[in-house]
């Protein structure tokens, strides 16, 4: 029951928290898989990592002590501490980037009851010369479409506090927390604090435009049309037309690579870091290649190649397969030799060549 007394609330509250502690646990290890799922699954957002905990019963009547308990007794309003303390299941969300918060907060608005916003990041880009830790916290409740489902049923008195947070406002968070003085101290001091949390606020901003250059690069390979030889499709004859000129820019890169092997190898996943290194090998051993000439060696031997695939993945006892990847080093090695000798293993080129001898 509700009183004034500092004392018998603290007792309160710590026989509410060990009685009730195998419940928010479970409660916390729910929400958690519940959000992820959300988010991964439905949202589609890309997360780094999702976490909770049960906040220490001691830590909570500090924060109650601190926070509350003054206001409250100066207006003479009784209080049980439980019932201030929002965190006391609390998650973190980190994601890869900024605009990333804005989805995150849209899909857990949709499935779960929302009792206050506390946005930081406003808070501190809303002022002029004030740097420090960025997010967005929520305290939510289960929304009403979970509410009569027997999985959650224990766990309906429960809200929680959910921290949104990038990558870099997560890292600047646990760097800011181990820099011990920041109010009181010398302005020369305050300056390079507060240098160091616009760099981190920087990195976050790029890193948003990196991606979104990235995906930018990557839809101007697909409409760029000028390799006419790529959509006559796998040593198919097709009308004769003039040869567009290249811009003299046409260098490959991984966004040309993944264009033309995207037409070749159209149902395989290629992932964005072996694309990335994989390029970076086949402008090694050919400095000036174009996405142009690149698409030309694979067009000229990609037949032959696909034969040799055949004849070595039937080979009875062998269960190895070429993947697309393993097929253009085959291709590329066919059509120079003398400038992709080191793109296959010595034993790979031996029966390489000793098929191509039989097979012509």
């Amino acid at each position: 029951m509700a009183s004034l007394d500092f004392d018998i609330e603290k007792n309160s509250f710590r026989e509410f928290y060990s009685d009730n502690l195998g419940l928010l646990e479970g409660a916390n290890n729910s929400f958690c898989t519940l959000i992820e799922a959300l988010l991964t699954h439905s949202g589609g957002i890309p997360i780094s990592k999702i976490e909770g905990r049960v906040k220490d019963k001691e830590e909570c009547i500090r924060k109650f002590n601190v926070k509350y308990r003054k206001t409250l007794e100066s207006k003479e309003t009784k209080y049980e501490i439980k019932d201030h303390i929002s965190d006391l299941i609390g998650l973190r969300v980190v994601c890869l980037y900024e605009d990333d918060i804005e989805n995150i907060q849209e899909v857990l608005r949709e499935h779960f009851e929302v009792i206050d916003v506390t946005d930081k990041i406003s808070q501190i880009e809303s002022t002029e010369d004030s740097f420090g830790y960025k997010g967005l916290h929520l305290d939510l409740k289960l929304g009403v479409k979970r509410r009569d489902m027997p999985e959650y049923k224990a766990f309906l008195d429960f809200g929680f506090e959910i921290q949104i947070r990038t990558i870099i406002q997560d890292s600047w968070s646990v760097l800011d927390h181990k820099i011990k003085y920041k109010k009181s101290i010398p302005n020369k001091l305050k300056r390079r604090i507060n240098t160091l949390a616009a760099l981190f606020e920087l990195a976050d901003r790029e890193f948003r435009e990196i991606r979104t250059s990235t995906e930018a690069e990557i839809q101007k390979a697909k409409e760029d049309d000028s390799d006419t030889d790529t959509e006559l499709g796998e040593g198919v004859a097709g009308p004769t037309q003039p040869p567009k000129k290249s811009n003299g820019n046409n260098l490959l890169t991984a966004f040309g690579f993944l264009k033309i092997a995207n037409h070749f190898f159209g149902k395989y996943e290629f992932e964005a870091h072996k694309v990335d290194g994989f390029t970076q090998e086949i402008i090694s051993m050919e400095t000036n290649i174009t996405r142009t000439k690149f698409n030309e060696h694979m067009k000229a031997t990609i037949s032959k190649v696909k034969e040799y695939q055949q004849f070595f993945e039937a080979t009875e006892g062998s269960s190895e397969k070429l993947n697309p990847y393993t097929v253009i080093r085959h291709c590329l090695y066919l059509n120079d030799k003398d400038t992709y000798s080191s793109i296959l293993t010595n034993v790979s080129k031996d029966t390489f060549e000793q098929w191509l001898s039989n097979n012509g």
